[in-house]
């Protein structure tokens, strides 16, 4: 199991930066739109969807939200990042709602119980994401801001699997996912503020205008999404009984499974960026 574990992921990794250092930024767009997409197949199974065409009508709306948002917000043509933020904030503050939904849950299954909200939320976040990941791609360095973005969701995976092994005994969210604890919570936050502070020692000098300040406060802002992300897929798989979203990853599960954290924290990062004037 580790060594597909391992396979998958330095296949998933050469493929990542093949695209980031390669292809032009209409395909990465396109791509990145794909993955949404596979994100979406899986994601039908939370509304009970078990036919392929069943999927193919959930995945559809999808396509067309991405397309839709690339058309209406101008990234063909690199629109003002201005422009971007308020529809950046509007997903931000949908997980801030999400963040209110797991400290409540169980006390919310008659929403999360019904398919029709599921399938919103579905929709509402793949197109999110993808929309933050494409808004990245044009600031300047996109492909090293989407590096940067990754790297702060796996430096708070890696330290709250680490922390919560050696420390863990408090549970973050026992309902929903029990292995998670405070104590890794935390653990994952100080890998990431050591990250921040360590790659803002290495900036170039043109990059230098952004704050360690800042930097720390979108890495921690980016970190703490990525686990309501992580907690909200979780959520809705208990919801239906899932264990994994999919089997398209040996040894990782399904694409939903490895994009779950990104989905919380690609809108909070981009617009973070924006903020602080990047």
């Amino acid at each position: 199991m580790l060594r597909q574990r391992v396979t998958t992921a330095l296949i998933l990794a050469g493929a990542l930066i093949a695209t980031l250092l390669y292809a032009p930024y209409e395909v990465q767009a396109v791509l990145f739109g794909l993955v949404a997409c596979a994100g979406a197949w899986e994601w039908g199974a939370l509304v009970g969807a078990r036919t392929s065409t069943q999927r193919l009508a959930f995945v559809l709306p999808l396509g067309l939200a991405c397309f839709g948002l690339w058309e209406s917000m101008g990234l063909a043509g690199h629109q003002s990042k201005i422009a971007m933020q308020p529809l950046l904030a509007a997903s931000a503050l949908l997980w801030s709602a999400m963040l209110l939904g797991l400290k409540s849950y169980p006390a919310g299954k008659w929403l999360w119980g019904r398919a029709g909200v599921r399938a919103l939320m579905g929709w509402l976040i793949l197109s999110a994401t993808w929309f933050a990941v494409v808004v990245c791609l044009t600031l300047d360095n996109g492909p090293l801001v989407i590096f940067f973005l990754i790297l702060t969701v796996a430096a708070a995976d890696v330290g709250a699997y680490f922390a919560g092994r050696r420390f863990g005994q408090h549970a973050l969210a026992a309902a929903i996912s029990p292995a998670k604890t405070w104590e890794g919570f935390w653990g994952g936050m100080l890998c990431v503020a050591a990250m921040a502070v360590l790659l803002w020692y290495n900036l170039p000098p043109s990059h230098l205008h952004l704050g360690l300040g800042s930097l720390l406060a979108v890495a921690l802002a980016t970190a703490g999404a990525s686990v309501v992300g992580d907690l909200t897929v979780s959520l809705l798989k208990r919801e239906v009984g899932l264990k994994d979203s999919g089997s398209l990853l040996p040894g990782h599960g399904g694409i939903l499974d490895r994009l779950d954290s990104i989905c919380g924290a690609a809108p909070v990062f981009t617009l973070g960026l924006l903020l602080v004037g990047y």
